[in-house]
């Protein structure tokens, strides 16, 4: 039995979520362990954007960039982003949790060139500030600061795709949703871009959106700036699991998606 399966069983959890106790402090930690980590390693490097200033300190929105073997100028760029909203660190820690492990088999990437924003409400996780709604925010209109380092970060990487992870109170089941650059689950050449392959055996309910609906949110409201059209998968997850549930499920999903993405890439060059 694999790893998801075995958390999987018998049955998905259903308890009441809990508030996550990780502090700024202890995100803080954790950060500078993957910023060592990063500096050990051939791939992986801690880069983040800024400084900026906001409500009278300074903050920096923590990036980490992944240069895959066999990388070249013209490989495949994706952004993964998660930390939408500063006070749930759930997939903030689950995307770190990624990098570490991409950091220590950077095989997994081969290929591809990958950037990573594990923290998109930077301020909010010190401040005690609204919620920000940053994941409803539109990239190409926002005076967000953190949005507004990314929308220079995508317009200056040209990535071909962006995943996002997001949080699902009230659900049971991970949503799918993919919008863009060949839409409905499919790359330009007809093939599935994520499959059940990707999911299983977790429960998912797949989220279809029509071709012709114009993005008002994310950095897809970009996309008419972009020499490149990306696509943009969103990845939302049950608030009512677990850390460990959550973070093994994120893993899991993100794994198998690199690895079809990558013989996506290998087929088309054949084709």
């Amino acid at each position: 039995m694999s790893r998801i399966s075995s958390l999987l069983a018998p049955t998905v959890p259903a308890a009441a979520p809990t508030r996550l106790a990780a502090s700024a402090e202890s995100l803080g930690e954790r950060l500078s362990a993957l910023y060592g980590l990063a500096q050990r390693s051939s791939h992986v490097f801690g880069s983040p954007l800024g400084p900026f200033p906001a409500h009278g300190a300074t903050h920096y929105l923590p990036r980490f960039v992944y240069f895959g073997p066999s990388t070249s100028d013209d490989a495949v760029r994706l952004a993964f982003l998660a930390g939408f909203d500063g006070t749930n660190l759930r997939g903030t820690l689950a995307l770190l949790h990624f990098v570490e492990r991409l950091a220590l088999q950077p095989e997994l990437g081969q290929g591809l060139n990958l950037a990573f924003f594990p923290l998109v409400d930077a301020i909010r996780l010190t401040r005690p500030l609204p919620d920000r709604a940053l994941a409803a925010a539109s990239w190409a209109e926002s005076s967000v600061p953190e949005i507004e380092l990314l929308r220079q970060d995508a317009r200056g990487r040209d990535y071909h795709g962006f995943i996002r992870l997001e949080d699902a109170p009230g659900e049971d089941v991970v949503t799918v949703r993919l919008r863009g650059a060949g839409g409905d689950r499919l790359t330009p050449s007809g093939v599935e871009l994520i499959s059940s392959e990707e999911t299983d055996p977790l429960p998912v309910r797949w989220e279809a959106v029509p071709l012709d609906r114009v993005p008002s949110d994310g950095p897809l409201t970009l996309a008419d700036d972009l020499p490149v059209q990306p696509f943009e998968l969103t990845l939302r997850i049950p608030s009512v699991w677990s850390q460990e549930f959550y973070r093994e499920a994120v893993s899991s999903i993100l794994k198998r998606f690199i690895l079809r993405y990558r013989a996506l890439q290998s087929l088309s060059l054949h084709l």
